[in-house]
């Protein structure tokens, strides 16, 4: 097509020429001549005419040309995962504080198996304080720019317990997002606390005063990570660690595993505290709250408790069915969230002991937005779990397929917040 265009300008600058009277000018010398000089008046305006619109053909065609190139430049785009986004858009959207996968190759942490309790505050009206909790200070649930989701956001000097409190297990994990702020910018010393304790009267919160319950463990986190532990014998350990610190105004996901005695607790993917015999055998922990000391505004989301541990080996390969909770995603996203590497690698563990076994990885959500994205979704992040476990811990990925089901098959109703998390999991089936 362009070389036709070119054709056709050098036919008409041809005829120009004739149309001239200058049929016997060695136009090819003329030409040549003219396109340095560009003078002597008639014989050099049919020339002028025909070199300028030749030129003109020639621009433009590499302005077109230029134009596209631009064009597949900015459309370029680049694959990961299963999702499209052009090179621009996936530098701006990028976490700063989202590192590879690998990079958790000692975190160990593996949610609890049944879910007990769950907050992320969707139930409150943004203002509200919400109905599971209790306080006698003061908070309310915000939204905020910095975070997408609803946010307990709480002030002043208090406590903050789940009300009531929990039955709890001798084996039970905690998590929740946190962000701390300094009272004001002058402040370096922010921080809250979070106390673990068997308390006599749940509903009491001031029991026992700064030694809460009959026994318990209580921890601070913020410019510092630091932890006393007590009994009916007084303080038994304490402890802190400057270095595992949280900056101000930044996500955090903290972690508790409880199992009897040991307690360990995970600053995002780091392991801040292992402490083996911090609990004595007649421990029972029936309540958990936050603390403020006024020095401290703390927001915290995605609420969650549950208890066992889930025996990944016996439910996999013996039973041919494995829930796995400790697999996470962010609203809306594909994306595997870190603290998801545990369990991934829990199961990878007993996949690499029966080599042979083929699995099926199925996605499933809770109803809330639309049936059909809820679907594709859903089978996005099977295909996800698949990816890092093929990526990530080398497992063979012709012995695995995925599927999604979207909401279609809940195992808890969606009428409560509990109810969506239980949904909201990741089935492996053996085949």
């Amino acid at each position: 097509m362009k070389k036709n265009k070119l054709i056709a300008l050098i036919i008409t600058f041809s005829l120009i020429i004739s149309q001239h009277g200058f049929s016997q000018i060695d136009v090819k010398g003329k030409v040549k001549e003219k396109t340095t000089e560009r003078a002597n008046q008639r014989t050099d305006e049919g020339i002028d005419k025909g070199l300028n619109k030749i030129e003109e053909g020639i621009g433009g065609l590499f302005k077109k040309k230029d134009k596209k190139k631009k064009e597949e430049k900015t459309e370029e785009t680049q694959t990961t995962g299963t999702t499209e986004t052009t090179k621009t858009e996936q530098a701006n959207t990028k976490p700063i504080d989202n590192p590879k996968f690998e990079n958790y190759s000692k975190y160990d942490f593996i949610a609890g198996e049944q879910i007990l309790f769950f907050d992320d505050f969707s139930d409150t009206q943004v203002g509200d304080f919400p109905a599971k909790w209790n306080t006698d200070a003061s908070g309310e649930v915000v939204t905020t720019n910095l975070y997408p989701g609803k946010w307990l956001k709480m002030t002043g000097s208090g406590s903050f317990p789940i009300d009531g409190g929990l039955k709890l297990t001798d084996n039970f994990t905690i998590e929740f997002d946190a962000v701390v702020f300094p009272k004001d910018e002058e402040n370096s010393s922010y921080e809250f606390g979070f106390y673990l304790y068997d308390a006599a009267n749940p509903k009491d919160l001031s029991e026992g005063g700064a030694v809460p319950g009959k026994a318990g463990i209580k921890m601070s986190f913020g410019y510092r990570s630091s932890y006393s532990a007590y009994d009916a014998s007084g303080y038994t350990i304490s402890g802190e660690k400057d270095e595992a610190s949280m900056e101000k105004g930044k996500k955090y996901r903290l972690s508790f595993w409880v199992q009897k005695s040991r307690l360990r607790v995970y600053l995002d993917q780091v392991k801040v505290f292992d402490l083996p015999k911090v609990f004595n055998s007649s421990f029972m922990c029936n309540m958990m709250r936050f603390e403020l000391w006024d020095n401290g505004t703390p927001m915290i989301s995605n609420f969650r408790v549950a208890v066992g541990l889930p025996d990944t080996r016996s439910k996999l390969i013996t039973e041919g069915k494995l829930i796995s909770y400790g697999i996470t995603f962010d609203s809306g996203k594909d994306v595997l969230k870190p603290e998801s590497y545990g369990a991934l690698n829990d199961i990878a563990k007993v996949l690499k002991e029966n080599p042979t076994v083929k699995i099926k990885i199925v996605g499933h959500t809770d109803s809330d937005g639309d049936d059909a994205k809820n679907l594709d979704l859903s089978k996005r992040r099977a295909a996800n779990v698949k990816n890092s476990l093929v990526k990530d811990f080398g497992i063979n990925g012709d012995l695995i397929t995925t599927d999604g089901k979207g909401k279609t098959q809940e195992i808890a109703p969606n009428t409560t917040s509990e109810g969506k998390a239980k949904n909201r999991r990741v089935e492996f089936l053996k085949m």
